[in-house]
Protein backbone atom coordinates (compact mmCIF):
# COMPACT_ATOMS: atom_id res chain seq x y z
CA UNK A 1 0.00 0.00 0.00
CA UNK A 2 3.18 2.31 0.88
CA UNK A 3 4.92 1.46 -2.17
CA UNK A 4 1.32 2.57 -4.26
CA UNK A 5 1.19 5.46 -2.26
CA UNK A 6 4.59 7.13 -3.36
CA UNK A 7 4.17 5.67 -7.19
CA UNK A 8 0.78 7.72 -7.43
CA UNK A 9 2.93 10.81 -5.50
CA UNK A 10 5.38 10.53 -8.33
CA UNK A 11 3.49 10.79 -10.82
CA UNK A 12 1.99 13.56 -9.31
CA UNK A 13 5.33 15.44 -8.67
CA UNK A 14 6.10 14.26 -12.38
CA UNK A 15 3.23 15.78 -13.84
CA UNK A 16 2.75 19.02 -11.90
CA UNK A 17 7.29 19.49 -12.88
CA UNK A 18 6.42 18.92 -16.54
CA UNK A 19 4.00 22.22 -15.96
CA UNK A 20 6.84 24.54 -14.28
CA UNK A 21 8.76 23.13 -17.74
CA UNK A 22 11.22 21.71 -15.63
CA UNK A 23 12.27 18.12 -16.73
CA UNK A 24 13.93 15.55 -14.25
CA UNK A 25 16.95 16.80 -15.73
CA UNK A 26 16.63 20.51 -14.60
CA UNK A 27 15.33 20.04 -11.43
CA UNK A 28 17.37 22.54 -9.28
CA UNK A 29 19.78 19.78 -7.53
CA UNK A 30 22.64 22.33 -6.59
CA UNK A 31 23.63 19.68 -3.45
CA UNK A 32 21.99 21.40 -1.05
CA UNK A 33 19.91 20.01 1.70
CA UNK A 34 17.08 21.36 3.61
CA UNK A 35 16.18 20.41 6.99
CA UNK A 36 12.68 20.96 8.21
CA UNK A 37 10.95 20.82 11.52
CA UNK A 38 6.92 20.37 11.52
CA UNK A 39 4.99 20.63 15.25
CA UNK A 40 2.00 19.00 15.34
CA UNK A 41 -0.93 18.88 17.73
CA UNK A 42 -0.97 15.27 18.27
CA UNK A 43 0.70 13.46 20.57
CA UNK A 44 3.51 10.69 19.55
CA UNK A 45 1.80 7.65 17.93
CA UNK A 46 -1.16 9.01 17.08
CA UNK A 47 -3.00 7.48 14.85
CA UNK A 48 -4.84 8.66 11.50
CA UNK A 49 -4.06 12.25 11.98
CA UNK A 50 -0.25 11.69 13.07
CA UNK A 51 0.11 9.21 10.07
CA UNK A 52 -0.74 12.00 7.96
CA UNK A 53 1.79 13.92 8.74
CA UNK A 54 4.98 10.94 8.78
CA UNK A 55 3.10 9.70 5.07
CA UNK A 56 3.51 13.40 3.88
CA UNK A 57 7.04 13.51 5.33
CA UNK A 58 8.15 10.42 4.31
CA UNK A 59 6.92 11.22 0.36
CA UNK A 60 8.71 14.36 0.60
CA UNK A 61 12.10 12.85 1.66
CA UNK A 62 12.05 9.76 -0.96
CA UNK A 63 10.78 11.56 -3.91
CA UNK A 64 13.51 14.67 -2.76
CA UNK A 65 16.31 11.99 -2.89
CA UNK A 66 16.81 13.04 0.82
CA UNK A 67 17.23 16.84 -0.42
CA UNK A 68 14.35 17.85 1.78
CA UNK A 69 13.97 16.02 5.56
CA UNK A 70 11.12 16.67 7.50
CA UNK A 71 11.52 16.09 11.39
CA UNK A 72 8.10 16.10 13.20
CA UNK A 73 7.94 17.15 16.81
CA UNK A 74 4.65 15.75 18.55
CA UNK A 75 2.94 17.20 21.21
CA UNK A 76 5.30 15.42 23.67
CA UNK A 77 8.52 17.43 22.35
CA UNK A 78 7.10 20.64 21.98
CA UNK A 79 4.90 21.03 25.12
CA UNK A 80 1.76 23.02 23.48
CA UNK A 81 -0.69 21.56 21.27
CA UNK A 82 -2.77 24.42 20.73
CA UNK A 83 0.39 26.55 20.04
CA UNK A 84 1.35 25.55 16.45
CA UNK A 85 0.36 29.02 14.61
CA UNK A 86 2.29 30.68 16.62
CA UNK A 87 5.20 28.11 16.03
CA UNK A 88 4.93 28.78 11.81
CA UNK A 89 4.54 32.15 12.11
CA UNK A 90 7.57 32.78 13.72
CA UNK A 91 9.87 30.51 11.52
CA UNK A 92 10.34 28.47 14.87
CA UNK A 93 9.13 25.27 12.76
CA UNK A 94 8.78 25.73 8.88
CA UNK A 95 5.70 23.70 8.80
CA UNK A 96 2.42 22.52 11.35
CA UNK A 97 0.10 20.06 11.30
CA UNK A 98 -3.15 20.91 13.05
CA UNK A 99 -6.89 22.18 12.73
CA UNK A 100 -7.66 25.64 11.64
CA UNK A 101 -10.74 26.33 13.87
CA UNK A 102 -7.90 25.75 16.91
CA UNK A 103 -7.26 29.76 16.04
CA UNK A 104 -10.78 31.52 16.06
CA UNK A 105 -8.97 33.09 18.96
CA UNK A 106 -6.23 34.86 17.30
CA UNK A 107 -8.24 35.40 13.64
CA UNK A 108 -12.18 34.01 13.83
CA UNK A 109 -12.39 33.31 10.16
CA UNK A 110 -9.79 30.89 10.52
CA UNK A 111 -12.47 28.57 11.91
CA UNK A 112 -14.37 27.96 8.65
CA UNK A 113 -11.89 26.57 6.86
CA UNK A 114 -12.00 23.40 9.33
CA UNK A 115 -15.29 22.68 8.79
CA UNK A 116 -19.10 24.49 9.49
CA UNK A 117 -21.61 22.84 11.55
CA UNK A 118 -24.47 21.54 9.08
CA UNK A 119 -21.93 22.25 5.86
CA UNK A 120 -20.59 20.44 2.86
CA UNK A 121 -19.81 16.62 3.27
CA UNK A 122 -16.30 15.81 2.27
CA UNK A 123 -17.10 15.41 -1.01
CA UNK A 124 -18.52 19.01 -1.61
CA UNK A 125 -16.18 20.84 0.95
CA UNK A 126 -12.91 19.21 -1.29
CA UNK A 127 -14.24 20.45 -4.68
CA UNK A 128 -15.14 23.49 -2.97
CA UNK A 129 -11.41 24.37 -1.87
CA UNK A 130 -9.66 22.98 -5.22
CA UNK A 131 -12.12 24.40 -7.62
CA UNK A 132 -14.79 26.62 -5.69
CA UNK A 133 -12.77 29.09 -4.71
CA UNK A 134 -12.06 27.73 -1.18
CA UNK A 135 -7.96 27.01 -1.39
CA UNK A 136 -7.83 31.21 -2.34
CA UNK A 137 -10.49 32.39 0.67
CA UNK A 138 -7.76 30.19 3.00
CA UNK A 139 -4.91 31.98 1.39
CA UNK A 140 -6.68 35.62 1.76
CA UNK A 141 -6.93 35.18 5.63
CA UNK A 142 -3.22 33.49 5.89
CA UNK A 143 -1.09 35.51 3.94
CA UNK A 144 -0.92 38.59 6.56
CA UNK A 145 0.38 36.03 9.31
CA UNK A 146 3.01 34.31 6.78
CA UNK A 147 1.32 31.72 6.84
CA UNK A 148 0.54 28.91 4.10
CA UNK A 149 -2.36 26.74 4.82
CA UNK A 150 -3.23 23.42 2.82
CA UNK A 151 -6.11 20.89 3.52
CA UNK A 152 -4.35 18.52 5.83
CA UNK A 153 -6.90 15.09 5.96
CA UNK A 154 -10.24 15.02 6.42
CA UNK A 155 -12.07 13.02 9.21
CA UNK A 156 -15.27 12.85 7.38
CA UNK A 157 -18.67 13.41 9.02
CA UNK A 158 -18.02 13.24 12.71
CA UNK A 159 -19.93 12.05 15.55
CA UNK A 160 -21.97 14.27 17.84
CA UNK A 161 -19.72 13.09 21.01
CA UNK A 162 -19.90 11.34 24.17
CA UNK A 163 -22.56 11.83 26.86
CA UNK A 164 -22.91 10.53 30.42
CA UNK A 165 -26.56 11.58 30.40
CA UNK A 166 -29.18 11.55 28.09
CA UNK A 167 -29.85 14.54 26.13
CA UNK A 168 -33.95 14.58 25.68
CA UNK A 169 -34.51 18.48 25.44
CA UNK A 170 -33.01 21.80 24.97
CA UNK A 171 -33.04 22.49 28.68
CA UNK A 172 -30.21 19.38 28.87
CA UNK A 173 -27.94 21.79 27.02
CA UNK A 174 -27.90 24.49 29.70
CA UNK A 175 -25.02 24.40 31.94
CA UNK A 176 -23.65 21.38 29.88
CA UNK A 177 -19.53 21.34 30.34
CA UNK A 178 -18.41 20.43 26.96
CA UNK A 179 -15.24 19.69 24.84
CA UNK A 180 -16.41 21.10 21.66
CA UNK A 181 -14.24 23.42 19.37
CA UNK A 182 -14.98 25.72 16.74
CA UNK A 183 -18.29 27.17 15.48
CA UNK A 184 -20.28 24.45 17.15
CA UNK A 185 -18.49 25.76 20.45
CA UNK A 186 -20.37 29.14 19.54
CA UNK A 187 -23.63 27.30 18.92
CA UNK A 188 -23.75 25.56 21.57
CA UNK A 189 -22.97 28.71 24.35
CA UNK A 190 -25.49 30.64 23.23
CA UNK A 191 -27.97 27.35 23.57
CA UNK A 192 -26.47 28.06 27.47
CA UNK A 193 -23.56 25.42 27.29
CA UNK A 194 -20.28 25.70 28.58
CA UNK A 195 -17.89 24.59 25.26
CA UNK A 196 -14.22 24.49 25.99
CA UNK A 197 -11.15 23.11 23.89
CA UNK A 198 -8.67 20.72 25.68
CA UNK A 199 -5.88 18.70 23.61
CA UNK A 200 -6.57 15.04 22.90
CA UNK A 201 -4.03 13.94 25.82
CA UNK A 202 -5.87 15.31 28.58
CA UNK A 203 -9.45 14.51 27.26
CA UNK A 204 -10.35 11.17 28.73
CA UNK A 205 -8.66 12.43 32.34
CA UNK A 206 -11.13 15.38 32.02
CA UNK A 207 -14.31 12.93 31.87
CA UNK A 208 -13.22 11.03 34.47
CA UNK A 209 -12.36 13.74 37.19
CA UNK A 210 -15.74 15.45 35.93
CA UNK A 211 -14.40 18.11 34.56
CA UNK A 212 -16.29 18.46 31.67
CA UNK A 213 -20.00 16.32 31.26
CA UNK A 214 -19.57 15.70 27.64
CA UNK A 215 -17.16 15.56 24.60
CA UNK A 216 -16.80 15.56 21.15
CA UNK A 217 -13.56 13.99 19.49
CA UNK A 218 -13.76 12.55 16.18
CA UNK A 219 -15.53 9.15 15.60
CA UNK A 220 -15.19 5.46 15.76
CA UNK A 221 -11.64 5.66 13.88
CA UNK A 222 -10.20 7.55 17.20
CA UNK A 223 -13.24 7.62 19.97
CA UNK A 224 -12.78 3.72 20.63
CA UNK A 225 -8.98 3.95 21.82
CA UNK A 226 -9.43 6.51 24.14
CA UNK A 227 -11.87 5.05 26.14
CA UNK A 228 -14.75 7.21 26.44
CA UNK A 229 -17.42 4.75 26.16
CA UNK A 230 -16.01 3.79 30.08
CA UNK A 231 -17.64 7.04 31.73
CA UNK A 232 -19.97 8.21 29.28
CA UNK A 233 -22.06 5.77 27.47
CA UNK A 234 -24.41 7.81 25.15
CA UNK A 235 -23.01 8.37 21.78
CA UNK A 236 -24.74 11.18 19.16
CA UNK A 237 -24.68 11.03 15.83
CA UNK A 238 -23.40 14.93 14.49
CA UNK A 239 -24.11 17.38 13.41
CA UNK A 240 -21.40 19.54 13.74
CA UNK A 241 -19.12 18.29 11.45
CA UNK A 242 -19.78 16.94 8.58
CA UNK A 243 -16.33 17.76 6.58
CA UNK A 244 -13.50 17.81 9.44
CA UNK A 245 -10.52 19.03 7.17
CA UNK A 246 -7.04 19.38 9.44
CA UNK A 247 -4.15 21.64 7.64
CA UNK A 248 -0.71 21.40 6.75
CA UNK A 249 0.74 25.12 7.54
CA UNK A 250 3.75 25.93 6.22
CA UNK A 251 5.88 29.18 6.84
CA UNK A 252 6.26 31.40 3.50
CA UNK A 253 9.55 32.70 3.97
CA UNK A 254 10.61 29.32 4.45
CA UNK A 255 9.05 27.60 1.66
CA UNK A 256 10.35 30.79 -0.89
CA UNK A 257 13.79 29.39 0.11
CA UNK A 258 13.23 26.21 -1.42
CA UNK A 259 13.91 25.44 -5.11
CA UNK A 260 10.75 25.32 -7.20
CA UNK A 261 10.85 21.76 -7.79
CA UNK A 262 10.80 21.13 -3.61
CA UNK A 263 8.15 23.25 -3.23
CA UNK A 264 5.86 20.99 -5.77
CA UNK A 265 6.98 18.23 -4.46
CA UNK A 266 6.37 19.52 -0.70
CA UNK A 267 2.73 20.56 -2.50
CA UNK A 268 1.67 17.25 -3.99
CA UNK A 269 3.15 15.14 -0.74
CA UNK A 270 0.83 17.04 1.73
CA UNK A 271 -1.88 16.45 -1.01
CA UNK A 272 -1.65 12.96 -1.44
CA UNK A 273 -0.99 12.58 1.97
CA UNK A 274 -4.67 14.50 3.24
CA UNK A 275 -6.06 12.43 0.73
CA UNK A 276 -4.86 9.30 2.21
CA UNK A 277 -5.64 10.45 5.94
CA UNK A 278 -9.38 10.69 5.25
CA UNK A 279 -9.32 7.38 3.51
CA UNK A 280 -7.74 5.40 6.49
CA UNK A 281 -10.39 7.69 8.85
CA UNK A 282 -13.27 5.84 6.81
CA UNK A 283 -11.50 2.08 7.00
CA UNK A 284 -10.89 2.86 10.90
CA UNK A 285 -14.04 4.17 11.42
CA UNK A 286 -16.14 1.52 9.79
CA UNK A 287 -14.13 -1.17 11.48
CA UNK A 288 -14.25 0.41 14.60
CA UNK A 289 -17.90 1.23 14.38
CA UNK A 290 -18.66 -2.80 13.99
CA UNK A 291 -16.85 -3.14 17.47
CA UNK A 292 -18.65 -0.76 19.28
CA UNK A 293 -21.93 -2.66 18.41
CA UNK A 294 -20.47 -6.16 19.10
CA UNK A 295 -18.42 -5.54 22.26
CA UNK A 296 -19.29 -2.34 23.84
CA UNK A 297 -23.38 -2.98 24.34
CA UNK A 298 -23.58 -0.37 27.18
CA UNK A 299 -22.64 2.30 24.53
CA UNK A 300 -26.41 3.87 23.41
CA UNK A 301 -25.91 5.26 19.90
CA UNK A 302 -28.61 8.14 19.05
CA UNK A 303 -29.27 11.02 17.23
CA UNK A 304 -30.52 14.19 19.26
CA UNK A 305 -34.42 14.46 19.33
CA UNK A 306 -35.54 16.91 16.37
CA UNK A 307 -36.45 19.43 19.05
CA UNK A 308 -33.60 20.01 20.18
CA UNK A 309 -32.04 19.42 16.35
CA UNK A 310 -34.10 22.27 15.33
CA UNK A 311 -33.03 24.78 18.41
CA UNK A 312 -29.76 23.98 17.54
CA UNK A 313 -30.07 24.81 13.62
CA UNK A 314 -31.79 28.14 14.37
CA UNK A 315 -29.09 29.51 17.07
CA UNK A 316 -26.21 28.17 14.39
CA UNK A 317 -28.17 30.57 11.60
CA UNK A 318 -29.06 33.44 13.99
CA UNK A 319 -24.91 33.35 14.61
CA UNK A 320 -24.04 33.14 11.17
CA UNK A 321 -25.86 36.26 10.24
CA UNK A 322 -24.76 37.86 12.90
CA UNK A 323 -20.86 36.87 12.75
CA UNK A 324 -21.59 37.83 8.79
CA UNK A 325 -22.73 41.12 9.13
CA UNK A 326 -19.70 41.85 11.71
CA UNK A 327 -16.97 41.65 9.47
CA UNK A 328 -16.97 41.41 5.16
CA UNK A 329 -14.38 38.46 5.14
CA UNK A 330 -16.58 36.70 7.37
CA UNK A 331 -19.56 37.50 4.85
CA UNK A 332 -17.41 36.32 1.82
CA UNK A 333 -16.43 33.16 3.09
CA UNK A 334 -19.87 32.58 4.34
CA UNK A 335 -21.47 33.17 1.22
CA UNK A 336 -18.84 31.11 -1.05
CA UNK A 337 -19.50 28.19 1.68
CA UNK A 338 -23.38 28.69 0.82
CA UNK A 339 -23.35 29.12 -2.10
CA UNK A 340 -21.20 26.50 -3.00
CA UNK A 341 -22.78 23.82 -0.75
CA UNK A 342 -25.93 24.94 -2.48
CA UNK A 343 -25.20 23.60 -6.19
CA UNK A 344 -23.13 20.87 -4.81
CA UNK A 345 -26.04 19.41 -2.53
CA UNK A 346 -28.67 19.52 -5.18
CA UNK A 347 -26.06 16.83 -7.23
CA UNK A 348 -25.48 15.00 -3.86
CA UNK A 349 -29.23 14.05 -3.59
CA UNK A 350 -29.08 13.11 -6.96
CA UNK A 351 -26.44 10.66 -6.99
CA UNK A 352 -24.97 9.37 -3.41
CA UNK A 353 -28.42 10.16 -1.49
CA UNK A 354 -30.15 8.76 -4.28
CA UNK A 355 -28.49 5.89 -4.55
CA UNK A 356 -28.63 5.34 -0.40
CA UNK A 357 -31.81 5.50 -0.21
CA UNK A 358 -33.04 3.12 -3.25
CA UNK A 359 -30.48 0.79 -3.30
CA UNK A 360 -29.03 0.11 0.46
CA UNK A 361 -28.98 -3.10 1.53
CA UNK A 362 -31.21 -3.66 4.62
Amino acid sequence: MKKSIFIKAALIVSLGLSSLGLSSVAMADDGKKYRWKLAETWGPNFPVFGDASKNMAKMVREMSNGRLDIRIDSANKHKSAFGIFDFVKSGQYQMGHSASYYWKGKDFNTMFFTTVPFGMTTAEQNAWFYHGGGMELMKSVYDKYGIMSFPGGNTGNQMGGWFRKEIKTVEDLQGLKMRIPGFAGEVLAKLGAKPTNIASGELYTALERNTIDALEWVGPSLDLRMGFHKIAPFYYTGWQEPATELQFMVNQKAYDKLPKDLQKILKAAMKLAAYDMYTQSTHESSKNLATIQKDFPNVKIRSFPKPVMAAIRKANDELLNEFAAKDPKTKEILDSIHNYQKDARAWTNFSDKAYLDNFEEK
